[in-house]
């Protein structure tokens, strides 16, 4: 077995190495004994160490065999790390949430880190937390208001699940090899109650990625097919506007007009 692992382009493999990021990321996380930690797409184990020497015990789900095969030498049966071998884009998370909520941890793979969020804001409720080492544009979509640029069906989504707050700048040369984009550290939290009241979430997002299809064109033009123009004027929406100058809460009325 080679002494490092060649990362692998359609896995979107950039390893972290910085042990001072780590250290920083680890202390953010502050785990503790007891809790049910789970990180996605571990690696070569650089967060998975430190981790599983604060918690205890370590859940974590790899989808690359080469690497699961490092990993199950370095952690040994008796180490305290249960290593599954599976794609996270597919795994329900649910199923490791039986002694209580999951707090979710990992450098997650740019090239699924959008899909894979949308996997996990569906799993909410049996999450407690989640930090994500993300690409910076992203965590920018995470946490953009109604009006920037940035702003869009993510926005809405995740802010609809989670309090999404950015923590850390990481920059590329933390990382083997170096991503050709900055990183930023993300805490994602789910709401106990949402913070706007939606009578059917599946509609929501119906609603919402239809309206940003297109974000050059109007609601009246994106939303024709779920909603008439004069319901929106009655609900106090102006048809002409464009989704990005919506903010949750309306996005939340129109779902609930066009149950």
């Amino acid at each position: 077995m080679n002494a490092t692992h060649r990362p692998r382009k359609r896995f979107g493999q950039n390893f972290l190495q910085d042990t001072s990021v780590v250290a920083r990321i680890v202390a953010t996380i502050a785990p503790r004994k007891g809790e049910r930690l789970v990180e996605i797409g571990p690696g070569e184990g650089a967060l998975t160490g430190p981790l599983l020497e604060a918690a205890g015990t370590l859940t974590a789900v790899e989808l690359d065999r080469d690497l699961v095969a490092r990993l199950r030498v370095r952690f040994p049966p008796g180490s305290g790390l249960k290593l599954i071998e599976g794609d996270a884009l597919t795994f329900d998370f649910r199923t490791l949430a039986s002694d209580g909520p999951l707090r979710l941890v990992g450098n997650l793979p740019y090239n699924i880190s959008t899909p894979l969020l949308f996997h996990l804001f569906d799993q909410h409720a049996a999450i407690a937390d989640m930090h994500f080492m993300l690409q910076k544009e992203v965590v920018d979509r995470l946490a953009a208001t109604p009006g920037s640029k940035t702003y869009g069906r993510l926005s809405v989504m995740a802010q609809y699940a989670c309090v999404v707050t950015p923590l850390l700048a990481v920059p590329p040369g933390a990382f083997r090899p170096p991503p050709k984009v900055d990183s930023t550290v993300v805490r994602l939290v789910p709401h106990a109650t949402p913070p706007v009241e939606v009578n059917d979430p599946a509609c929501l997002r119906t609603l919402v990625t239809a309206a940003f299809a297109q974000r050059r064109k109007t609601l009246r033009n994106t939303l024709r097919e779920l909603l008439e123009a004069d319901a929106m004027r009655a609900a106090g929406i102006d048809p002409g506007r464009r989704a990005e100058t919506l903010s949750l809460a309306e996005f939340a009325l129109l779902a609930n007009l066009a149950e």
